[in-house]
């Protein structure tokens, strides 16, 4: 600032003596003389110029909220589960940079299944998984209620999981090159390596221009050496992640471990730019390789050009899971203390179809879940694939529905309709509920109902289980934009998870509550009751 003040008091100066000293000049030349000092404090004598604005290019799937079904019209809802937690912590790297998210940052089913719940395991391992139930009054609506249904499937200690074939693919670009990026992965797979054994096998294969294996298939306790690898790592060049997914397959398939687990864990901002690029080219690689009997797990990294919509759905295809690691803490809660979860599937395509009872409920809307929906013939359809759910993973859905009579219906009634009728001896069912899922290493599915009665509505002492996943739910929600929430304001949202939190023995619960309340302080456009 005070070299160009200088320079221009400087030239100010001479242009002025030069206009007072030589009478001789003509009126012409007198003018540009006065023209020039009178543009002179314009001008930009800067000695470099001004960096560039940097250019947000995260990439974000669109998509449109679950819209309200009327029941006579369409009764079964059929979907996908999901055990995904990558939009959570990346909702809450934005929130702890001071920026509310995008709306198609936030998904809320995985919002919600960031978080562990109570929900009783079953007693055997057939089937894998217990399912629960609870319907009570929704809290952002008095005349509704939330049907939640909650999965939990067994439970195996990381020491008793079987041998483990993992291959670590990482992302060496020049996108890389940042703390939060390469810096943080390479500390975040460390954390990894030293809780696998002489029986497990770790590889790492790298990719930036090119692709290359960097450790081949090595016992997991040679510490040193694994972290020798990791630490060499440095990022420079294009990414060619398609040639990387190639080789990690190809990696994974020499050292597989029959009845152990393979798995490759891709660790990338998802910001593929040479090579296969093609989002659904890319898909469709990891759909034929995991018929190869080897899951993709995708680890986020990173901000600006972070791809989430290309790393969630390459963990779908690839028959894995999605997380986004935004600090060491993530990666410590990921990939060492729900390690079996991450790691070991219990249970692949895992269906979820609601049947509602027309005679007693009116209408529902499916809260999250907008990528995972089915069309009604792909449930018995063993061909189309679905999620998978990991030992010890909880999966929660929630329902919003208006009873028949209510009060709570949004949809304006046809004139013409008929009203369906059902059995008398089932006018006691609000809905039917079927899952269906296969073992790890089967093609076919097995199918389990449950039908869900009006007795179990509760009118008080919900647990914290139905209160916390609603309060979250809501969250996402009003990140969301707040379509469904009537006036259920922040502050509503903060006293029904602070009376729900309950254990919390990691405070995943208690940052929630922080991050509502900054979330709360950021938004322009507050709820007023």
């Amino acid at each position: 600032m005070y070299i160009k003040i200088s320079i221009i008091f400087i030239l100010s100066s001479i242009l002025s003596l030069n206009a007072c000293g030589d009478r001789t000049h003509s009126s012409q030349n007198k003018n540009l003389e006065l023209n020039a000092v009178a543009v002179s404090p314009m001008m930009d004598f800067s000695l470099e110029p001004p960096p560039p604005p940097e250019v947000n290019r995260e990439n974000y799937a669109n998509f449109k909220d679950n819209p309200i079904k009327n029941v006579t019209e369409q009764a079964v809802s059929t979907f996908s589960i999901d055990v995904d937690t990558g939009a959570y912590s990346n909702v809450r790297r934005m929130l702890n940079a001071g920026n509310l998210p995008q709306n198609d940052a936030v998904r809320v089913e995985e919002m919600i299944n960031y978080f562990t719940y109570n929900y009783p395991q079953p007693a055997t391992k057939q089937p894998p998984f217990k399912v629960s139930t609870e319907i009570a009054t929704t809290p952002w609506n008095s005349k509704t209620h939330l049907l939640h249904i909650g999965i939990k499937g067994y439970d195996i200690p990381k020491t008793n999981l079987p041998a483990a074939n993992l291959v670590f693919l990482v992302d060496v670009s020049g996108s890389m090159n940042s703390d939060d990026k390469l810096g943080l992965l390479k500390s975040s797979l460390k954390l990894l390596s030293k809780q696998l054994s002489a029986r497990d096998k770790i590889s790492l294969v790298v990719y930036a221009a090119a692709s290359g294996l960097v450790l081949e298939p090595t016992a997991a306790n040679e510490t040193s050496k694994i972290s020798a690898a990791l630490e060499k790592l440095t990022a420079g060049g294009s990414t060619n992640g398609g040639a990387g997914i190639k080789l990690a397959y190809a990696t994974a398939e020499q050292a597989f471990i029959k009845g152990g687990i393979n798995r490759i864990l891709l660790a990338t901002d998802g910001d593929f730019n040479v090579g296969t690029v093609n989002f659904e080219a890319l898909k469709n690689l990891v759909e034929e390789k995991r018929k190869t009997g080897i899951s993709l797990t995708t680890l986020g990294f990173g901000t600006g050009n972070y791809n989430d919509h290309l790393m969630e759905q390459l963990a779908d295809a690839g028959n894995g899971n999605y997380s986004y690691i935004d600090t060491l803490n993530e990666a410590q809660k990921v990939l060492v203390d729900e390690m079996s979860s991450t790691l070991q599937t219990i249970a692949k395509d895992v269906k979820i179809q609601v049947e509602f009872n027309p005679t007693v409920v009116a209408e529902y809307r499916l809260i999250g879940y907008e990528n995972r929906v089915l069309k009604r013939e792909d449930f018995k359809n063993d061909k189309v694939d679905a999620g998978e759910i990991g030992a010890g993973h909880s999966v929660t859905a929630l329902y919003e529905i208006a009873l028949v009579g209510s009060g709570g219906e949004r949809l304006e009634k046809l004139r013409y309709s008929d009203k369906k009728t059902t059995n008398s001896m089932k006018t006691n069912e609000l809905a039917f509920l079927r899952l269906r899922y296969k073992a790890p290493n089967a093609n076919s599915s097995i199918l389990l109902e449950k039908p869900l009665s009006k007795t179990e509505i509760k009118t008080t002492n919900t647990s914290e289980n139905f209160r916390f996943a609603a309060a979250v739910a809501a969250f996402g929600q009003q990140l969301r934009g707040g379509k469904y929430l009537q006036q259920f304001s922040y502050d509503d949202i903060l006293n029904l998870a602070r009376q729900a939190r309950g254990k919390d023995p990691f405070g995943y619960r208690a940052e929630f509550i922080k991050l509502v309340n900054l979330a709360k302080s950021l938004s322009s456009k507050q709820t007023v009751k």
